[in-house]
């Protein structure tokens, strides 16, 4: 890592407050499960992207988790270990976000999806020393 490279800090803390609204609405149930879903989506991503960053690894503007994935298992194979979560999670960008022809999501969707991010963000964190 460059040392001199810490705005790694700053895309977990934009991560953390995408799941501060993601924990909200499934507590208070005072949002829509898309938002959850979309929420959860965006943790991982932030994550992915700033460990991409502590590794001073570049990347495009890009919102694939699996894409992020293939750019980080050269550093870490066991991050294919999320390939699933990936998959899961990337249905939740678009289709959260725009009208048209995308079904309605559930709290239990909603709940997997935070799963999945938790377990992203779990294992990002123990990769940075």
């Amino acid at each position: 890592m460059n040392p001199d490279s810490k705005n790694y800090i700053d895309w977990f803390k934009k991560a953390d407050e995408d799941e501060l609204n993601a924990l909200s609405i499934l507590k208070h149930r005072d949002g829509t499960p898309s938002g959850v879903c979309f929420f959860s989506q965006q943790i991982a991503e932030k994550y992915l992207k700033g460990l991409l960053v502590y590794r001073d690894k570049p990347f495009r503007k890009v919102h694939d988790l699996i894409d992020l994935e293939t750019l980080l298992k050269d550093f870490y194979a066991d991050i294919t270990n999320f390939h699933n979560d990936f998959a899961l999670l990337n249905r939740f960008y678009i289709k959260t976000r725009y009208p048209g022809d995308f079904p309605e999501f559930s709290w239990q969707d909603a709940e997997n999806a935070y799963e999945a991010a938790k377990g992203i963000k779990q294992f990002v964190l123990s990769k940075i020393k």
